[in-house]
């Protein structure tokens, strides 16, 4: 009887077993031959499932995205003022259980800027609009209950562009070496300047 292999599930087992090896020396540095041979697999099937090895790391920034998707939407549940969701939110950018993600994505969007391709653009801008359609709805919520006044709607881009301008200042220069203190001071002082002083809506 043939075996029927998932292919799904096997690109998925593939992309997690080259993950570490991928961190340690980096995409640009890795042939396929050593990504395959540490994935367990023969150079040909590493092409029945990925054209290249950035396709592999899509792959594995997909998985990665999913799991700190869920986590994230986990902690939002359990926050209630508007400051914490929105810290939590931001928490990509410093958060050690993030750490992995983050550099992985560093490298995606490096390819993605260099080297820009249809499928790696699309794939940015849906993760762009699903989390600003996320990140407005905390907006909304804070709003909505009195945290916030309702000009803050006009400030929502901005406000979410802002932790990624300081994670990206971080990252290529000397400054904002303590991103998680300059991220909360950021949110901690905008959300008192916001707050709700029972104007009109």
């Amino acid at each position: 009887m043939a075996i029927i292999v998932d292919k799904a599930q096997k690109r998925r087992d593939i992309a997690l077993a080259s993950k570490a090896l991928i961190l340690e020396k980096g995409i640009q540095n890795l042939t396929i031959a050593a990504i395959a041979k540490n994935a367990g697999i023969g150079k040909g099937t590493f092409y029945e499932y990925f054209k290249s090895k950035e396709a592999l790391l899509f792959e594995l920034v997909e998985i990665l995205m999913h799991a700190h998707n869920v986590r994230i939407e986990a902690e939002l549940e359990l926050a209630e003022r508007t400051a914490d969701k929105i810290k939590i939110f931001a928490d990509f950018f410093y958060d050690a259980k993030s750490s992995e993600l983050r550099e992985l994505y560093k490298m995606f969007t490096g390819i993605s800027l260099l080297s820009p391709q249809k499928e790696m653009t699309a794939f940015q801008t849906e993760c762009f609009d699903y989390y600003y359609t996320w990140f407005e709805k905390i907006i909304e919520e804070g709003i909505i209950s009195q945290e916030l006044k309702p000009v803050t709607r006009q400030m929502t881009g901005a406000i979410f562009a802002t932790a990624k301008g300081m994670f990206i200042i971080s990252q290529t220069t000397e400054r904002n070496r303590d991103l998680k203190h300059e991220i909360h001071s950021y949110v901690d002082t905008l959300m008192a300047l916001l707050a709700y002083e029972g104007e009109e809506r």
